[in-house]
């Protein structure tokens, strides 16, 4: 009785314990066995980018020494099961535009199945995300900067070094990308060549810098060690923390991949990469941020109409037609009923930003905003993938451009594999829907999971760490809130 009034005021630890019928998990031979286990999970927290000192001894006031002790563990252990089943945050509570649910298994559960354990050390150990990229994060946390150049090798000489170039300079840049295993021989170790530019774009990469496959002051300043990369750790504890997010998730099965910050898109399968093209993303500005969410593909949509967002008709085109009722000709105004309105017969001029009553949409066309396929995931914030008529958006390096939702570079391609599963002919499957040229609705079977995901450090096919920008600030809130939480 003792026991279940000192955790009544715990609801996981008070389901437990009364489905335990109110035992200590403490106490005795298996007790002490789970202590140690308990002890040895925290001392290796920091592995997982989390303090120990978030584990710290509980006080429990009033309740008597040795019931403190059971139940100050006990809380210890709930908090461990809920950090590496769904992570130490809450996503939304660190920024609403990280709109990830995060699933995590019911503590009491957990509880019950350690209870339950004749190895409770390696049931705590199997408790973090499966999936290689989480180890291989890890191991590169605690392995360090892994790019960094040993002491005692020449220093480049600063300048703007590229293919076609020769100098003595680029041999000290061999020596240091040789230092760090980007190893290539050449007849003429002078000169800059295509697999040196190869190299260096790779070593660019790996650090985070946009791999354009020149030594520019930014690569030759980190090659030289004047730059230190102080952000490394702080991105991969993110990026754990990110993972334990999506843990439910099964990461194996065949889904899109949408890494905001690489402006990449991939589709994986059975953790092989089978297909990559190029995205933009929302912009930096506040409300054209792209979310952090995961959803399924139901559709691939040929020939879309844009159906015009309200924030852009009433932020963007309204005070347009107020100064001119002809601008922006391309779109039609519509009423709540789907019926086209002519512009004549409206008064611009009466309505406000909260008052418009009409919407705005673009027919099928190469030139409409959409492009000529979009994917569907239906969602509350009306985020998809898309073709786009600016294809010159995707030689940039950075390319963070859009309202919000992702363009996609290669947007046929990525509708034949995924019509892929469904038909032995894809590509016709699609066309045939395309050449009719009026929008069409292709239903996926089954729905492909999509992720929106935010990873500024994340390993490739060969477990380097690669490194990206921070376009949105988004890893400094994740991470001050993680480091919060190991206080509290």
């Amino acid at each position: 009785m003792a026991l279940a009034q000192a955790v009544a005021p715990i609801p996981d630890l008070a389901s437990f314990y009364g489905a335990y019928g109110q035992r200590p998990l403490f106490d005795g031979p298996q007790g002490a066995l789970r202590r140690q286990a308990l002890a040895g999970a925290i001392a290796r927290a920091p592995s997982h980018g989390i303090a120990a000192e978030r584990y710290g001894v509980r006080s429990m006031p009033g309740v008597p020494g040795p019931l403190a002790d059971e139940v100050g563990h006990a809380r210890i252990l709930a908090r461990y099961l809920r950090d590496m089943t769904g992570g130490v945050v809450s996503p939304s509570t660190v920024d609403p535009l990280i709109r990830r649910e995060v699933r995590r298994p019911p503590i009491p559960d957990l509880m019950r199945d350690f209870a339950a354990s004749d190895d409770p050390a390696s049931f705590l150990e199997g408790l973090q995300p499966r999936h290689p990229a989480y180890r291989a994060l890890q191991q590169a946390l605690s392995a360090g900067d892994d790019a960094r150049v040993p002491a005692g090798l020449p220093r480049i000489l600063e300048g703007l070094w590229r293919t076609g170039m020769r100098d003595d300079a680029i041999l000290a840049l061999r020596a240091r990308l040789d230092s760090l295993g980007f190893v290539v021989p050449a007849a003429d170790p002078r000169l800059y060549d295509a697999a040196l530019a190869d190299a260096v774009a790779q070593y660019q990469g790996t650090v985070g810098l946009p791999p354009d496959g020149i030594a520019g002051p930014r690569t030759i300043g980190r090659l030289n060690g004047d730059t230190p990369d102080d952000d490394r750790a702080r991105a991969i504890i993110v990026a754990l923390e990110r993972m334990r997010w999506m843990g439910a998730d099964d990461l194996e099965a065949r889904h899109v991949w949408v890494n905001i910050p690489e402006f990449s898109a991939r589709i994986m399968e059975n953790g092989t990469e089978v297909f990559r093209t190029r995205v933009v993303v929302g912009s930096a500005e506040r409300d054209r941020q792209t979310p952090e969410f995961s959803d399924e593909i139901e559709y691939v949509v040929p020939n879309p109409r844009w159906n015009v967002p309200r924030s852009i008709t009433v932020k963007e085109y309204l005070p347009q037609l107020q100064a001119n009722r002809h601008a922006v000709s391309h779109l039609d105004v519509v009423d709540g009923n789907g019926n086209v309105i002519a512009r004549d017969r409206i008064d611009f001029g009466r309505y406000t930003a909260a008052t418009f009553p009409y919407r705005m949409r673009q027919k099928p066309s190469e030139d409409n905003a959409l492009g000529l396929v979009k994917f569907i995931f239906p969602n509350p914030w009306n985020i998809y993938l898309h073709d786009t008529p600016t294809k010159h958006l995707f030689q940039n390096a950075s390319r963070a451009y859009s309202h919000g939702c992702i363009r996609i570079g290669d947007p046929f391609d990525l509708a034949y594999n995924l019509l892929s599963i469904q038909t032995d002919d894809p590509r016709a499957m699609f066309h045939r829907a395309l050449d009719r040229g009026s929008e069409a609705w292709l239903k996926l079977t089954p729905a492909v999971p999509v992720h929106l995901v935010y990873f500024t450090a994340f390993p490739d096919a060969t477990g380097t760490i690669r490194r990206f920008d921070d376009v949105y600030g988004r890893d400094a809130a994740v991470y001050d809130a993680i480091r919060q939480a190991g206080l509290d």
